[in-house]
């Protein structure tokens, strides 16, 4: 393997570790049956054809993408990013809304009555954060609500974003199966054998599809380059991280030493302004004929400042 030991499973966050897992009908079920947490049962679905939704026009990201419909007709895209994305929002509304719009007919809209699927969009976050989070929640379940009572208006358009890079968990510390979700997909590449905590039929199914050694030649060859392809993308992220952080730390810097300057040309102006008081005030008592070490006591001027004052 490309400048690693050979895994014991495969990354399910690389474009081959992606499709193998949810390319499985069976493993998708499960996983948006875990991702819905009851809302929804999903008991079969059918793959659609991503490029009716478009291809990304980013370059340079890694972005890989399923498009389904269940048997109950709605539609779900889940997406796997390991790159940030502009205006990703906004991408995903999108996205939906396109869905939405190529099941509207051609003609007759007044018996088709507007009668929309449901659309649910589900993105895996890999190495970023989600633009304006709070870099502690991990599960971001959201729909059409009211402002100010959070009452769900519409619930038939759905966002699920799980920011992986947030979810800190150890084993002995998951919760619950969505938590076995977000710990399969951060540390299965990195495990050596099947977490206990998840001996169970759906996760052993998951896992016995990522063994690496159950992958033919072929296999291993394409899950190799979708790695690199990964680590390189990496490896621009944090380049470009570590540029915007040295920018910001000299915009500190910078801040911190006009802030000084600042204080620093205030505390001078203040001084000379008490500097100039007191020499006005021992002119005053100097004509007023005071003895000049009683001048210099009351003003704090050297006697030799006064002696120079006329």
């Amino acid at each position: 393997m490309l400048a690693h030991s050979k895994p014991v499973f495969i990354d399910p966050t690389t474009d081959e570790g992606f499709k193998r897992l949810f390319g499985d009908k069976v493993n998708l079920i499960n996983f948006l049956n875990i991702i819905f947490r009851g809302r929804k049962t999903i008991t079969d679905l059918t793959y659609r054809d991503t490029e009716r939704i478009g291809a990304t026009e980013e370059i340079g990201k890694v972005i890989f993408d399923l498009v389904v419909q269940t048997s109950t007709g709605e539609e779900i895209i889940i997406e796997m990013q390991t790159s940030t994305q502009t205006n990703l929002k906004q991408r995903m509304l999108y996205y939906a809304s396109k869905v939405i719009s190529d099941t509207a007919p051609n003609g007759n809209r007044k018996a088709w009555g507007y009668a929309i699927p449901e659309v649910y969009t589900i993105v895996l976050m890999d190495g970023f954060h989600m633009p304006g989070g709070d870099h502690k929640t991990y599960f971001h379940d959201t729909c059409l609500c009211h402002r100010d009572s959070g009452q769900i208006f519409y619930e038939g358009l759905g966002f699920i974003y799980l920011e992986l890079i947030n979810f800190v968990k150890s084993e002995a510390e998951v919760e619950d199966e969505l938590d076995k979700v977000f710990f399969m997909l951060k540390n299965m590449s990195t495990l050596r054998t099947l977490p206990r905590i998840m001996n169970s039929a759906v996760f052993q199914r998951f896992f016995q599809l990522a063994s690496y050694a159950k992958l033919t030649k072929e296999e291993r060859t394409m899950y190799d380059i979708s790695l690199k392809r990964k680590w390189d993308a990496e490896a621009v992220r944090m380049y470009q991280q570590e540029q915007v952080e040295g920018l910001e730390k000299q915009l500190r810097e910078a801040k911190r030493e006009t802030k000084k300057a600042s204080i620093a040309a205030k505390a001078e102006g203040i001084a000379e302004g008490e500097h100039k008081k007191a020499i006005e005030t021992a002119l005053k008592l100097k004509e007023m004929g005071l003895p000049v070490e009683q001048i210099a006591k009351g003003t704090g001027l050297s006697i030799e400042e006064i002696d120079k004052l006329k």
